[in-house]
């Protein structure tokens, strides 16, 4: 999840670069990442990540690891976040690739920043509501009198409202904190919260490995709307116009990396442990074999991405008020960078 005056802010800067641009405001030129090239003649190229490096991107650490990258010419840098985010580094073209989010995308697409999705990680969303047992929350509206710990963002208060209303319940009962990215366990154990929004494959597990047993409610099961694509790979639309070869040539040995990993989760783990080697061994195993199953799941093939679905949530968050008008979400993402998209 992405908070709203985060984004907001973000891709009013973004707006703002490329209105010098087209305004003819003279900046110091600085060399194009896609010019350059490493010592033994390899494209150097940066890829960023949303957050800390966790099984979400193991089919890139995979790709990395097992040369996939460089069987197509391609040294990949992978980098985390800085002062700037992973989608203001795309769509500026700081970086050429990276982790997003569809509500990230729309957001962007809608303030005019030129971000495309060229594949869902995880086909479904495995994220939702996660409590501990003793909190006896099975149901949205059980979070009636019980306290919401959140990253602060209007979208995703919402989306918390829109749930206990659909269930029947009163949503001004759910009473909103935000503890940003503190601890959950640590935040229910205090009692600053009853329950928190999670990831399945990482806080649940995580969790049950420090033997805290959960309730967990998918979100996916509670509405079709909030079964968006999260997270996604991201590029520029300066790259799949002028570099259509760079974005094929990456995007197939992403898509073997994230292949390899559906087949071969340990081994997979151990790609991505030995490039980050801070994680936790246990959690991240019993992730990626979580995951395994998830990256495709139902699709054809890996990274394909729905029209229905983009339109679903891009329509909710305009009802909603989030966007002001409405993004012709056939431009928000493409499938025809995926092998078997082909």
């Amino acid at each position: 999840m992405k908070r709203r005056n985060v984004l907001t802010a973000i891709f009013m800067a973004i707006i703002l670069a490329f209105a010098a641009t087209s305004c003819g405001i003279e900046r110091t030129p600085s060399p194009s990442p896609n010019q350059t090239s490493s010592a033994d003649g390899k494209q150097k190229i940066s890829f960023v990540l949303d957050w800390v490096p966790n099984t979400n991107h193991t089919g890139i650490y995979v790709a990395k690891v097992k040369g996939y990258f460089a069987e197509e010419g391609l040294d990949v840098d992978i980098i985390q976040p800085g002062e700037s985010s992973a989608d203001q580094m795309v769509a500026t073209n700081t970086a050429q690739f990276g982790i997003s989010y569809q509500e990230g995308v729309t957001f962007a697409r809608a303030s005019g920043a030129p971000l495309v999705s060229l594949a869902a990680v995880i086909q479904h969303n495995t994220s939702g509501f996660g409590s501990p047992k003793d909190k006896q929350i099975v149901s949205p509206k059980d979070f009636e009198g019980k306290k919401y710990g959140g990253w602060g963002s209007e979208v995703e208060e919402a989306m918390v409202r829109q749930v206990v209303k659909d269930a029947g319940g009163d949503p001004d009962k759910v009473q909103i904190v935000t503890i940003g990215t503190a601890d959950f366990l640590q935040a229910c154990e205090t009692g600053q919260i009853d329950f928190a929004w999670i990831f399945e494959g990482w806080d649940f597990i995580n969790a049950a490995n420090k033997g805290v047993e959960l309730n967990y409610i998918p979100l996916r099961e509670l509405s079709e709307t909030f079964d968006y694509y999260t997270p996604v790979i991201v590029t520029n639309e300066d790259n799949i116009k002028n570099n259509p070869e760079l974005v094929k040539k990456f995007m197939r040995a992403v898509e073997k990396g994230y292949k390899f990993a559906m087949e071969n989760p340990d081994e997979a783990a151990e790609c991505l442990l030995q490039l980050a080697p801070e994680l936790d061994r246990k959690l991240v195993v019993k992730s990626q074999r979580f995951l395994a199953s998830k990256y495709q799941d139902d699709a054809p093939y890996w990274g394909m991405q729905k029209k229905e679905v983009w339109e679903r949530y891009m329509n909710w968050l305009y009802e909603n008020k989030f966007i002001d008008a409405p993004i012709d979400v056939e431009k928000a993402f493409t499938n025809d960078f995926l092998q078997n998209g082909q």
